[in-house]
Parts: C-alpha cells; structure tokens; sequence
C-alpha cells in the first residue's frame, strides 16, 4: 500500500459554538453580561494568526484573504449568529459592513478579534432583549386563537427593518411555542393516563413525569436554562464562533475547534476518550437534572463502587477545585467538566431520583483511557432465503461500519492502537470461518474518517490496482494503491449500502467497489463530500481541520457535490436539505479529472441493473416495512416551515390530529401486515414507543434487538446481492487464448 505522507482526515464533522448553542437564535437568551472584560491573551491573538495563515495561504481553493473574502466572511458570521434573521435589525447589519467589512480580513491577519466580539456584544444585547420581552409576555395571557400566522424559516427573508416589525415576529413566535407545548403536554398527559392505567407497557419504568407546570412556566424555564448557558460561555468559545466562520466561508469542512471541541474531534476520529466511563444525557422528568444512564464495565465510575445508573450529578468538582453546582448546566458542559487528562481526578455529588438533598454522596475518581469498544466495527450473520429460489437458506454476514477511525495520536507514539482496516480484516477473518454466501457491507451513517484507513480496507475486497485519486492546490494527482500482490481477504459476494447520511471515506469505499464491478452499491446516493482535511494540532489553542485536497474516483468523476450514485435504490429517510453537500454553503464544485490505469474485476450489465431495480421497487412496493417508510416520508412533507403557520391552537391542533391519525394508521398497517396487534389509539400508540426507546437506550449497543425498519435494508441489499451476476472482465489476450482450441 502506498502512503502519503501527512495524515489525510475525510469526516463530515462540523463542530462549533455557532452551530451547537447559537443556531436557532431566536430561542437563545443571554444574560445581563458582556464581554468588556474579553482582552486576548497572547496565545488568542496567536491563534487568530494562524488560522488566518492557513486561509490565505494553504486551503485548496487558492483564495487569498483579501479585502472580499474578508466580506464574506463578515456576512457569513452575522448569518452564523442569527440564521433566522430575527435578532438582528438591518441597521444593525448595515451598520457592521459599515464599519468592519473592508478591514475584516486584515484584523484577522494581525489576530484583532474586536470587530466579531463587538458583533457578538450586539448579538447578546438583541438576545437579551428578547429574553426580557418574552419574560414579560409569558407573564401575561397570550391570545392563542388569534387569525395570526408565522413562517418559522427566515433563512431566505430579510432582517426586521423596525423594533416594531421585530417584536411583533418575536410575539408570534411565543405563541407558536406556547401552543407546540400545550399541545404536548396534552399529549403527555394521554400517554401518562396510559401508563397508569396499564402498568405493564412501561416494562417496569418509571415513564410518569405528571409535569404539573403552565406552558409558560416550562418555557420561561426552557429560556431561563439557555441564560445560563450562554452566560458560561467562555472566551476561547467566542473566539471559535469567529474562526470557524472563517474557515467555513472557504468550505463546509475547514473548521476551527476551541480547546473543548478538539477533544470532541479526537474522540469522534479515534473511538478513545480519557474520562470515567459514564454516559449521560437529560433527566426525562427534569431537564435541568443530568442523569447517568450506564457505566462502563470496568471503568473508573464502575470501580468506584458508589456512582450508580440512574444517579442525577448535582455538583462536579474539578482536581481539588471548589464544587461547582451544575443542576441547569447543558451536558455539554457537564462533560466538558468530567473529562480530563489521565490520572487526574474530579469529583461528582450524586444523588438518586426522588431522594433527599441529604442522601447526595460525594465520589472521587480518578479519569483513566476509555475504550468506546462499542463504537467500532461490529459483525453478525443473517439468514435470507428467496422464495422459489433458493432450496435452503443462505448465510448472509453483516459487516456494520461507523466510520473510518484510527487513533492517531496513539500510532504516532508507537502504542497499541484501534483501527477500522484492524477491526473489519479480524472480523471478515470470523465470518470467513463460517462460511457465509455473501457479505453486506452497511456504510449508513458513517461521517468517514481515515484516507489510510479506507485505503486498507479497501485492499482486503480488491486484487489490486488504484483505489482512489487525490489533487492537491496545485493541480497535482496521487494515487492510493493497493499492492499487495493480488491478495484478498474476502473474495465472495459484496454489496454495499449506503443512504445520504454516508459521506467522505464512506463514498471512497463505495466508489472503488462499485467501478471495480467487486460488488453493488445500494441504497441511496451518498453526502457528496469529495474532500480531504489535514488535522492541524499545532495550534497555539484548539485544533483545525483545513481542506487542502479533493478526492477522485479511479475513473476521474469526483464524488463532490454529486455523492456516490447508487446501483439499485431503496427509500431514502433522509432529507437532502439536511444531509447533502448540495445544500451546503460555500460547498467546492463538481469536477473530473483523467481517469487511473485500473482493471475492472467484473461488470455489471445494464439490463442486469434494470432488472434489479425493477425486482427490488416491487419488493418494496410490497414490504411492510418499506411502505411504512415511504408513509412517513409523505406525512413529513405536510410541514413546510417556510410556508406560513396559523397560530390558532385549535387549528393546530387538528392539524396535529391530522398527522398522528396519518401516522397511526401507517404504524397499525405495518403491524397488521407482520402478526402484531394493532394498537388501540395514538396516547397508547406513543407510550408503548416511549417505553420500548427507553429500554433501548439502557441496553448495550449489541444487546439491543434490530430495529425493523433499519433491518429491512440489510435484507433487501442482501437479496439484491444473491440475485446479482456480473459479468468477468478479461483483456484481449485472455479472450484470444480462450477461443484457440
């Protein structure tokens, strides 16, 4: 295999204060703080600096950091703040392009941070506005049968020209809250009436919140949490909304990561993280509590003896520090508090549900590497058996992909470490020893990660031959290969699924089977994220990622922009708007270059294709589990927030009617259609969901049951592969000698 030699990222991870805390502005409320006391520190203004150095000088695009990008980039951090143009008047904006859009870029350049932190004052002083406006009007009673509408996505519209306009818009939006919550807890309350009057749906969880609360005290509350949040807001996080927005002015996937996010990207890219061994999420009776759900075997939290699933942190204390209370604090935060370096300590303040203040213990741990084992790849085996056609069953293996990972920091040091190649040749080893008749190879939802990591596996399922193509700035073509020789791991039947939710690596994966003709691609067409990040960690704070290269089938076609076609489609679950690099700002074009020296395997004809597709959309057509699928695909379509939304409860409410009536009905089908009871109405309809989602959560990852609208795609891409036959390809010489008697 040849290398290269920087280590080449290909994840679709975008982390960022902007878009974690600050994206949906019109909910956020700050506090009665400000940032007069932000004064850079050295290591700031560094970083700034470097991050500026890079834009200018190394991304691919070759786009200096001049007086227009620095435009841009202004435009783009007000958009990143206030996405919904609802916080910012447009005196506001004009007034900032006034002021800062033509030296931008040069501030940067010099690490100046105090054009975007005055921007940010602004924006928590319009947030701040709204935070008090709306505490004032939830005390008061709020008309919500009122002939009023409201467009929920202002992406596309202006900012408010008058205070008047603005709060008139902010007004209509807590009614439109107001009545979204009224309307759950009405549904809530059903669900509860069906969990005591049958206790057994719960299966032996306590799933009754009996939320006693008004509409507006839960959402005064809601407010009052996110006040809090962004009051904790600390520099360096400020700073990272700035930076990321200029790196995401060039593209989606050049980002900049604060210290704490750096630590995110490093666990996401390697499956290791150096903490306790706790997974913790929202109390589901009260969100300001943070509850541990599980513990990991053997890990330091577990060995403890005395921290105990179900336990609410109600206070962290980091290496001897004071205990901090963090009762209302986000679990972003808690984790921020929770991990740390190996071998140092903190110390939680625990308590279960529902007892007394003085029952809370007080349990010191010391952090210790937590392997994410769970994460990586994992392996089973299926049995399919197509009607009329196959006398027996056959053993299908299922090889299941989260993303291409590789601790890199643990490579570098010469210890042991986890890879995806590592993890998917032991377990093609096993399902090997089984003897199984085909392989699918599930790549949904996989974000990508390692360019080498890809570039191996691809090695084990292809004899030899280029894998994947990469040009740099410079317009200079290399070429990963696989050399081994000829040798394969598995040389037996392959598909690959995929759905828009697969990006980057993933798409290389996908992208050399199918032109190789080693296998079929199914599923749905892919992100369309065709470039390559170099991880920077030596940053004076934080981390980046910068793109610097784009990636390139074998046979020339990039996948960026366009994704990996797939050769037979199923249903796609997914939202394009949501997924696809084609919705994405500032996404890099679509683009050829010439094609690598390879030979295919095989090839798939055609006719061969057409005739899958046909079977396939009949099996479809008439599974349960897909028709049930496209159902909800047609019931989402009934929402359109960019369409007007009349904020009359009553009509809102038959229009929810409408919906879960719609969804009932498709839940009840499918039930019918596969020998289970139907359920006897929508409140016992969503207990029995929250009750069968509770359980699955508590569940180890590979103790939980199959989902049957996810397995319904491993299946049919399992028949699809059994009934597929390629075609060989063999040179000229070769057909030569085989006509010679």
């Amino acid at each position: 295999m040849k290398k290269q030699p920087a280590q080449w990222l290909l994840s679709v991870a975008s982390i960022g204060v902007a878009g974690l805390i600050l994206t949906q502005s019109y909910s956020a409320a700050v506090a009665n703080s400000n940032t007069d006391g932000f004064t850079q520190t050295p290591e700031q203004k560094l970083t700034t600096r470097q991050v500026a150095a890079l834009l200018d000088r190394s991304h691919y695009l070759n786009q200096p950091l001049d007086e227009e990008m620095g435009r841009d980039i202004l435009s783009m951090y007000i958009d990143n703040l206030d996405p919904n143009h609802t916080l910012f008047l447009q005196s506001d904006v004009d007034e900032f392009k006034e002021k800062y859009a033509s030296g931008f870029a040069n501030r940067l350049k010099r690490g100046d941070l105090s054009a975007g932190v005055d921007i940010f004052e602004r924006y928590r002083k319009r947030s701040n506005e709204y935070f008090e406006m709306a505490t004032r009007l939830l005390k008061t009673d709020l008309d919500l049968t009122s002939d009023e509408t409201i467009i929920l996505d202002r992406e596309e519209l202006g900012h408010f020209k008058t205070k008047k306009a603005q709060r008139d818009y902010w007004e209509r939006q807590l009614k439109f809250q107001l009545i979204s919550i009224t309307l759950g807890k009405e549904s809530e309350k059903g669900k509860e009436k069906i969990f005591l009057d049958n206790p057994d749906i719960t299966l032996g969880q306590d799933l009754v919140r009996d939320d006693k609360r008004t509409p507006s005290e839960i959402l005064l509350k809601r407010l009052s949490r996110q006040q809090g949040q962004m009051k904790r807001l600390k520099d360096d996080e400020i700073m990272e909304t700035i930076l990321n927005t200029a790196m995401l002015t060039y593209d989606p996937h050049s980002n900049y990561y604060a210290p704490i996010q750096a630590t995110e990207l490093q666990i996401q890219s390697s499956l290791q993280l150096e903490g306790i061994g706790v997974s913790i999420r929202p109390d589901r009776k009260n969100p300001d509590y943070t509850r541990i759900v599980t513990l990991v075997d053997g890990g330091p939290a577990a060995k403890t003896g005395q921290i105990k699933p179900n336990d609410l942190i109600i206070g962290i204390a980091e290496d001897g520090k004071n205990m901090t209370d963090v009762v209302g604090w986000s679990t972003r935060e808690i984790v921020g508090l929770i991990r740390g370096k190996r071998g140092t300590s903190v110390t939680l303040r625990v308590r279960q549900p529902n007892a007394p203040e003085a029952s809370a213990r007080t349990v010191t741990v010391v952090r210790d590497i937590i392997e994410q084992e769970e994460s990586g790849v994992t392996h089973r085996t299926i049995e399919v058996q197509r009607p009329n056609i196959d006398a027996t069953p056959k053993r299908i293996g299922v090889l299941e992909i989260p993303s291409f990972y590789l601790n890199y920091r643990a490579r570098r040091s010469g210890e042991d470490y986890r890879s995806v190649s590592v993890d998917t040749e032991r377990a093609l080893k096993e399902l090997n020893d089984q003897n199984i008749d085909g392989l699918v190879v599930d790549l949904r939802n996989n974000p990508g990660g390692s360019l080498d990591e890809v570039a191996k596996m691809l090695g084990l399922f292809i004899k030899n031959g280029p894998l994947v193509q990469i040009r740099d700035n410079r317009g200079n073509v290399q070429v990963y290969s696989d050399e081994d020789g000829g040798k394969q791991l598995y040389d037996g039947k392959v598909v690959v699924l995929t759905n828009l939710a697969s990006a980057s690596a993933s798409e290389i994966f996908a992208a050399a089977i199918q032109d190789y003709g080693r296998g079929l691609v199914v599923g749905s067409t892919t992100t369309g994220k065709g470039s390559a990040q170099i991880q920077l960690d030596n940053l004076a704070l934080g981390s980046a990622t910068l793109t610097q290269r784009k990636f390139y089938r074998i046979t020339g076609g990039s996948t960026q922009n366009k994704g990996v076609v797939p050769d037979v489609e199923l249903v796609n679950i997914y939202d394009d708007a949501t997924f696809g690099e084609r919705a994405q700002k500032k996404a890099l074009p679509w683009d050829t270059i010439k094609t690598a020296a390879y030979k295919p395997e095989a090839k798939f004809t055609s006719d061969t294709l057409q005739t899958l597709n046909q079977q396939s959309k009949i099996r479809q057509q008439t599974n349960p589990q897909f028709v049930y699928l496209e159902t909800l695909n047609d019931i989402r379509d009934m929402e359109d927030s960019k369409k007007p939304i009349a904020l009359d409860i009553n009509s809102r409410r038959a229009k929810m009617a409408l919906i879960e009536q719609r969804t009932l009905e498709a839940e009840n089908k499918r039930r019918i259609a596969t020998g289970q009871q139907p359920y006897a109405d929508w409140d016992t309809y969503q207990a029995a969901m929250d009750a069968k989602f509770e359980e699955r959560s508590q569940m180890k990852l590979h103790e939980r049951p199959q989902l049957p609208e996810d397995e319904v795609f491993v299946k049919e891409a399992a028949y699809i592969m059994l009934s597929a036959d390629a075609e060989p390809v063999i040179s000229p010489k070769e057909a030569l000698k085989a006509e010679q008697p």
